[in-house]
C-alpha cells in the first residue's frame, strides 16, 4: 500500500525547541501606556493631548469643558 504524501500536509521538520521558542516571542511582551500629568489641573493625560478634565493642552485653554458639579 502506498501512503499518499499530500495527505499530512506542511509539518515541521523538527520540533521547536524550548529556547527557539522563548527567543522568538521576546518581543511579544505587553508595555504600560505613556501617560504625563496636566500642567493646570494635575489630572493623568496622554502625551500630546488636551486634558479631558479642564481643556488645557501647554497652558493654553483648547476645548470647552463642561464642569458639571456633583453633590
Amino acid at each position: 500500500m502506498k501512503l499518499n504524501i499530500t495527505l499530512f500536509g506542511a509539518l515541521p521538520f523538527r520540533r521547536v525547541s524550548k529556547t527557539a521558542k522563548r527567543q522568538r516571542r521576546t518581543h511579544l511582551k505587553k508595555t504600560a501606556p505613556t501617560t504625563t500629568t496636566c500642567s493646570n489641573c494635575g489630572a493623568v493625560v496622554a502625551p500630546h493631548r488636551a486634558c479631558t478634565k479642564c481643556g488645557y493642552y501647554k497652558g493654553k485653554e483648547t476645548l470647552k469643558v463642561n464642569k458639571e458639579e456633583t453633590k
